[in-house]
């Protein structure tokens, strides 16, 4: 079954699936933008796709709603339009609307024009060390089960054990991971969302056929752009997943 994505930038992603058109963390505000606070961001490339080149969507994946290289100005009034938003229960409440809040493990089912219906289980992530967990708050991940296909979008997470327990629920063939690395001069060196290396050893742990990097560029806070990323997974034909890069605004078949 072909699943094609655009990778529109850092960890807005649309997908098309079953016959249903999915984004994922929506964050189209233009660079170069600012966004204060106790760790503040900056934003230095823009979006592949404006608000207004998307096509009708069915459904939004977020995984938190509290960071704005996930969710910006711009995103929200995505939002607003979204026919459902699948989240955190503590986003969910916060959003209103039509944004319902999923618990790690939970699931919800959507028809699709094809009738084998597409799956979405909330994962378990953790936006940073453990402990930090009441300063970044909540965050998920998704898997999407549609006829032999199973998608794995990690949200913004660092490794952890509770990651290891998608390899025994879920047979994953691609995983679209966010990277980055994420460090701020404030927490020293503190990783926010999964190092190139800990991706690939995920990676292998799910036993996904093929990787997909999201979440490594056009931010000042994220630290491993694509070179280091490419030098973490072994060349092709060693057993390990395939890397696949997916250029902005285009739509793939992954």
């Amino acid at each position: 079954m072909t699943v094609t994505a655009t990778y529109v930038g850092t960890a807005t992603l649309l997908l098309r699936v079953g016959g249903l058109t999915i984004l994922t963390d929506p964050a189209f505000d233009p660079a170069p933008a600012d966004y204060p606070g106790a760790r503040p961001l900056r934003r230095t490339a823009g979006p592949a796709l404006t608000p207004a080149e998307l096509p009708p969507l069915d459904l939004v994946l977020l995984s938190h709603d509290q960071h704005a290289d996930n969710l910006d100005v711009s995103g929200r009034e995505v939002l607003a339009g979204a026919p459902l938003v699948l989240t955190t229960p503590e986003a969910a409440d916060r959003l209103g609307g039509r944004a319902v809040g999923l618990a790690p493990w939970r699931s919800h089912t959507l028809p699709t024009p094809d009738g084998a219906g597409l799956t979405v289980t909330a994962v378990p992530a953790r936006h940073g060390p453990e402990g930090t967990e009441h300063v970044t708050g909540p965050v998920t991940g998704f898997v999407l089960t549609h006829e032999d296909r199973t998608l794995y979008v990690s949200g913004d997470t660092t490794r952890h054990r509770a990651l290891d327990e998608l390899a025994t629920r879920f047979a994953v063939d691609t995983a679209f991971l966010h990277l980055g690395d994420a460090h701020f001069p404030s927490t020293g060196d503190r990783s926010f969302s999964l190092s190139a290396r800990e991706g690939a050893a995920l990676a292998r742990t799910l036993g996904a056929r093929t990787v997909v990097p999201l979440h490594y560029e056009g931010w000042t806070h994220f630290t491993e752009p694509r070179a280091v990323i490419e030098a973490a997974f072994p060349p092709p034909g060693t057993g390990s997943p395939y890397l696949r890069f997916l250029r902005p605004g285009v739509a793939e078949s992954v």
